[in-house]
Order: C-alpha cells, then sequence, then structure tokens
C-alpha cells in the first residue's frame, strides 16, 4: 500500500512567503497572469544567495568558463537542435468547460488522489474496527458486571460507505505500476489509460483525447518579421554554438566545463502549483565535454563513497518505486548510472542541494525510460524532491553523447571538434570517398561544393552504404544541409579501402549536463525548511541554513534608547563590511516578537544590544533553530557570525565553546 504524502501545513507557508513579499503573481494588481511571478526583497536575496553558492559549489571548484548567451535564439539554431520538432508535451481539453490540461499530469493526479483515498479509507476502516471492539469489550465487561448478555454488535452507516470506497487490490497494483512508468508513456498510451480508468478533470467533466503542443514561445526579429526566433527553452544551445571558442579559449585542453545562468521560457500548458511549473524561470546548466573514449573524471575516487538514493528505470519498468541506497562508485561499477563523469556530478549535485537545505531523506535520483528519455541523452537522471505536491524534478542530468555538436556541425559546416596530438602515429584502415574532380564540378555545378563537402562529413558506415549502392545498382544518394538530394554514380565517386596515418586525433566531444530548474529547487527547499515552533503553531520558522538566508543577522536593540546608537551603527558597518546581509530591528514589539518575526524570513542569528553591552562592549548571540544564546565581547561575536555564515564553524561547535547565556527572552 502506498503510503500518503506527509503532512505538511501548506497554507502556513504560503502565507508567510505572500505576507513577507518572498514572492507573489506578476501584474498582480491586474489580475495576474498564470505561470508569471515576482520576487520580493527577500525572495530576491534567497536566489541571489542561491546562485552565489552554486557559482561557488560548481563554477568555480571546478574551473567552468562560465558564459553569458542571449535569449532570442533563431528558428534554425532550435530546428538543427530538434527542440522545434520535439520539444513538446501532450495536452487534453475538458469536453465541457474547455480548459486545459497537460495529459500525463493529470492522470498521475488522479490516481494518486485515489490511491491517497484508498489509503484513507483502510486506515478509517481499521480505527473503526478497533473502535468496535474497544465498544465490544465495554459492553461485554458492563454485560458481566450486570449479569446479563451482551447485545450483538451493529454495522453502522459510516463503516459501510468507508469500506466501499476501497481498491481491489489488483486495481490498486495497476494504478501504483502505471505511477511507476507515467514517465515513459507517449500519446497512444495516455490516450488507452484515460480510456481505461476513466480519466476527469476535477470537475469531472471528460477530456479529449491527447495531442502534441510545442513548449517554445516564437518571436520574430526585426521590423518586417521575416527572421524568425524563438525565446530560448535552455541555456545550453548558447554554449554549444560557442564551443570552438571555449576550447580555444581553454588553450585546447580536455575535458573541461562551460557553465550558464540566465532565464528561460517554456509556455506550459497548464502552470499551476507556484514556482513548480511556470513559463518564465532562472536556470543553471553545465555542460562538461569530456573524451567519449574516456569519460573517466580525476574527481571520481574523493566522491565515490556519496551515497545516492537511487530509482533506476529497472525498477521502474517493474511497476515499483522502491529507493535502492548505493554508494556512487558502487553503481558506476555495477552499470547502473553510466559512466564515471555522470556518477561523479550525481554526486555532486546531491552535495549541493544539502549544503542549500534540501532535506536528503527527500532527494531521490530517478533514471529515465527509453521512451521518456530526451532525444539527444544517452542516460539521464532526475534529482526529484519531494513536496507536498509529490515528486519534483529539479535538477537533469544527462549524457547528451555527441549530438548537439554534431548536428551544429553539420548544419553549419564549421568543426565543433577537439584535435589531439597523438604520441604515437595510429594506423588504420578505412573507407574513404575518392572525388573525380573533372567530371564532379560539372556535374553538380554550383551545388558541388555542397556535394563534396557532405559527402566527406559522412561516417564510415554511410561511406559503406554508398559503396553498396554503387556496387548493386551503380548510383547512390547523398542529401546536402539544405535538405537537396543529389544523385552519385561510379563516374563521379569511387570508394577505397585507403590506410591512414594518423598523428593527431580529432573527435566531437560528448557531453555531461547538470541542469538545474532553480524555482522549483527553491521552492521545495521552502517546504523542506519549513516548521512550526512546537510550543506556538503560530510561529512559523524558516531553518534556511546560513548561507542561503536573505538576511544574515538581525540586530536587536533593547529599546529606542540612544545611548545604544553608536555600538548598533558599529555592528550594521562591521557586518557588512564583511558581506554579511543585516536588518536592525527597533520597533517597539517584545523581542520574542521581533524575534519570531525574522523567524519567518529565516535569519539564522541575532545580535541584542542592552544597557550592559554599552558598559563592556559585549552583545548576545542567538540562534534561529535551538533559541540559544551566548554573550561575548562584539569582536568574537562577529567573527563568530562571519564563520557560520561561511561554513567554517557550527553552531554545535560554538555553545560547546561558549557559555550559554539564558537572561533574555528567546
Amino acid at each position: 500500500m502506498t503510503a500518503p504524502a506527509p503532512a505538511f501545513n501548506r497554507e502556513a507557508l504560503e502565507n508567510i512567503l505572500a505576507r513577507r513579499f518572498f514572492v507573489a503573481p506578476s501584474f498582480e494588481i491586474y489580475g495576474g497572469t498564470a505561470g508569471l511571478y515576482d520576487f520580493g526583497p527577500p525572495g530576491t536575496a534567497l536566489l541571489n544567495n542561491f546562485i552565489d553558492t552554486w557559482r561557488k559549489h560548481f563554477v568555480l571548484e571546478e574551473d567552468m568558463l562560465e558564459v553569458d548567451s542571449t535569449i532570442l535564439t533563431p528558428y534554425e539554431v532550435l530546428k538543427t537542435s530538434g527542440h522545434v520538432d520535439r520539444f513538446c508535451d501532450w495536452m487534453v481539453k475538458d469536453t465541457v468547460t474547455g480548459d486545459i490540461y497537460r495529459a500525463d499530469h493529470l492522470v498521475e493526479n488522479v490516481l494518486e488522489a485515489r490511491l491517497e483515498a484508498d489509503v484513507r479509507a483502510r486506515m478509517s476502516a481499521l480505527e473503526l474496527e478497533a473502535k468496535a471492539k474497544a465498544d465490544k469489550a465495554a459492553a461485554a465487561a458492563a454485560a458481566a458486571a450486570s449479569g446479563q448478555a451482551a447485545a450483538p454488535a451493529k454495522k453502522t452507516k459510516q463503516k459501510v460507505e468507508v469500506a466501499a470506497t476501497k481498491l481491489d487490490a489488483k486495481v490498486r497494483t495497476a494504478y501504483e505500476e502505471i505511477l511507476a512508468q507515467i514517465d515513459n508513456y507517449g500519446g497512444d498510451g495516455l490516450a488507452r489509460l484515460i480510456r481505461e480508468h476513466d480519466i476527469r478533470t476535477p470537475e469531472g467533466n471528460p477530456v479529449t483525447a491527447p495531442v502534441e503542443f510545442n513548449l517554445m514561445f516564437d518571436t520574430s526579429v526585426g521590423p518586417t518579421g521575416d527572421v524568425k526566433a524563438f525565446l530560448r527553452p535552455e541555456t545550453a544551445q548558447g554554449q554549444f554554438v560557442n564551443f570552438a571558442k571555449l576550447l580555444e579559449y581553454n588553450n585546447g585542453r580536455m575535458p573541461f566545463a562551460s557553465a550558464s545562468i540566465g532565464r528561460s521560457f517554456r509556455n506550459e500548458i497548464s502552470p499551476r502549483n507556484g514556482l513548480l511549473r511556470v513559463r518564465e524561470f532562472l536556470m543553471a546548466e553545465i555542460e562538461h565535454y569530456v573524451d567519449p573514449e574516456d569519460k573517466s573524471h580525476p574527481g571520481f575516487a574523493s566522491h565515490a563513497d556519496v551515497v545516492l538514493n537511487l530509482l533506476p528505470a529497472k525498477t521502474q519498468l517493474a511497476g515499483s518505486t522502491t529507493i535502492s541506497h548505493m554508494k556512487m562508485g558502487d553503481a558506476v561499477k555495477q552499470g547502473i548510472i553510466d559512466n564515471e563523469t555522470l556518477g561523479y556530478f550525481l554526486a555532486r549535485v546531491h552535495l549541493f542541494l544539502v549544503k542549500v537545505g534540501v532535506n536528503p531523506t527527500l532527494l531521490r535520483f530517478r533514471q529515465h525510460m527509453s521512451n521518456e528519455m530526451a532525444h539527444y541523452a544517452c542516460d539521464c537522471w532526475d534529482a526529484e524532491l519531494r513536496t507536498s505536491y509529490g515528486w519534483i524534478e529539479c535538477v537533469g542530468c544527462a549524457d547528451r553523447s555527441a549530438y548537439d555538436l554534431t548536428r551544429h556541425s553539420e548544419r553549419t559546416n564549421k568543426k565543433l571538434v577537439v584535435r589531439q596530438a597523438l604520441a604515437e602515429p595510429r594506423i588504420s584502415e578505412k573507407w574513404t570517398i575518392v572525388v573525380n574532380k573533372k567530371k564532379f564540378g560539372p556535374a553538380f555545378k554550383r551545388a558541388a561544393k555542397d556535394v563534396e563537402a557532405a559527402l566527406m562529413a559522412l561516417d564510415e558506415l554511410a561511406v559503406v552504404a554508398i559503396k553498396d549502392a554503387l556496387a548493386k545498382s551503380g548510383a547512390a544518394m547523398v542529401a546536402t544541409p539544405d535538405g537537396a538530394q543529389h544523385k552519385l554514380d561510379a563516374t563521379l565517386v569511387t570508394v577505397e579501402r585507403v590506410t591512414i596515418k594518423e598523428h593527431v586525433r580529432e573527435y566531437t566531444p560528448n557531453v555531461i549536463e547538470p541542469s538545474f530548474g532553480v524555482g522549483r529547487i527553491l521552492s521545495s527547499l521552502l517546504e523542506h525548511t519549513f516548521y512550526s515552533r512546537p510550543e506556538d503553531a503560530a510561529r512559523g520558522v524558516l531553518s534556511l541554513p546560513p548561507c542561503m538566508a536573505p538576511i544574515k543577522a538581525l540586530i536587536v536593540p533593547l529599546s529606542n534608547n540612544t545611548a545604544f546608537s553608536p555600538l548598533i551603527h558599529d555592528l550594521r558597518q562591521q557586518l557588512r563590511r564583511r558581506g554579511l546581509a543585516t536588518r536592525v530591528d527597533d520597533s517597539a514589539s517584545s523581542i520574542g516578537k521581533r524575534y519570531a518575526r525574522n523567524d519567518e524570513l529565516g535569519t539564522p542569528f541575532a545580535l541584542t544590544v542592552d544597557f550592559q553591552s554599552v558598559k563592556d562592549n559585549t552583545v548576545t548571540l542567538r540562534e534561529r533553530d535551538s533559541t540559544k544564546q551566548i554573550r561575548e565581547p562584539v569582536a568574537t561575536i562577529i567573527n563568530l557570525v562571519d564563520q557560520l555564515v561561511n561554513g567554517e564553524t557550527t553552531w554545535d561547535q560554538v555553545i560547546k565553546k561558549y557559555k550559554v547565556f539564558t537572561e533574555q527572552e528567546a
């Protein structure tokens, strides 16, 4: 039996996020626009802290080359990459209201709701059964005491109704198997599921058959509108088309990685659930270029023992969602993760997500099944985070093979390759096309150059196919980049087996890509770190790690007494000089209320200034989650806050070293 999602007070969190202006619907005074959101001051700070932590963890530590490419992307670029033809989802329409839904999400939501109702029904039935037994025992005891026979228990109408909502065991198993493979269904499969399981909208209305919908926003460039373009759906293509420049900047050294952070756009079918499914969002993407014959990574050994929560494709295809807890190195050795570099980045992603505050028990890596694999990928894992909305894909880690660089190279006739000098010449035999220059030019006229370039770009399998076609029928066909087909015969070309002595190896790199959906991670992170004080459910707390908190330190004067002003000014200046965001709360509220207000903002530390501070230049330092305090000289406190925010020490270490102070309200 699948357990229901863990209880979570989403309304309380959403109230804080709206009231404290973390995030709000864009153009709200005009009624808002679905799928568009604005970040307020604390939300913007949280976003910037995420980017800063991401840059440090990946770009700086991995020595990546960061680029910032344009958002407007020409049609030809995204046609070449496959997005024009394949960047689609399946949508259905409510036949009564006309509302649009993404087909796989509708199926998933309906089946999950039925399973959760089944669990609730079974739990209620067990509770009623336990109550009936208790009532029967009590009645028997009362009868024994009075010397009378106990009356037979009657089944209540409530119990019959609850029992009637329970699912048959076979149906329940079928639902669980479908959900385990939901991302593997195409349009026909989704249509079959909708028919067989009577999938309807939340209003109970039937839906149309699924149809494909391209998710890109199209636009045009220039006053005439003749140049067709799109708002980019990802930042990756801007990195791929600059590969040659990046390789040159890196002095031709391989492997290396580029990185990009920027806005992307997807015309979601039915945006909902806040930041989880929006039309404009921030992406942080890495493209790690690696030798296809050597996908080892120098950091593999140091990360091999990182334990990952894995949901492999085989497990899902068996109709299960049971997670395997494995060391990354073991998963690579067993072939569950395809190669060392992909495994290394899965470990690095895991460590990063935990660093920014994700609950590791609510994190899993789910491998893509064959039917859901992106057109460019040979292996792909999604880092998914469990929220009150279920498992949410937040980071995609794909081995994109050499697809993108090869496609752009073929389309533009520009070499996007690595040239590697060999220590020893490599001798091999290869089938090669030899062009008869005297007849080739006159035969193809203006197209001769393009046809010859197309022939020279063919791999050996395609060359052998031309050889076989010439031998069998005396003719063969070749396509140029413009799509035109050209006929060859034995007077124009021959195919010969030649011995090649290579002093330089030329290859197209494979690409390992971790791609982060920043808004989704932040939305999940806020759920993972939100809780209420046990002693007061109304006191909500965002337990954000110091590196992520919008405000690092709150300065709290005991009162508005002017004697505190010089010290407050000094504290503020010292903290800001160290790059630590601070805020002064000198309102008339009690210290406890001021602490509580800033606990909602996730502020990890508070420095309290009182009359003793004026006398001896000491202040108290309060930690948000434990509410414990220490009292030390200002210089010591400033250094401790700096070390705590930068991860050089922990609060547990601090309170072991310094005496806990208990004279003020927490």
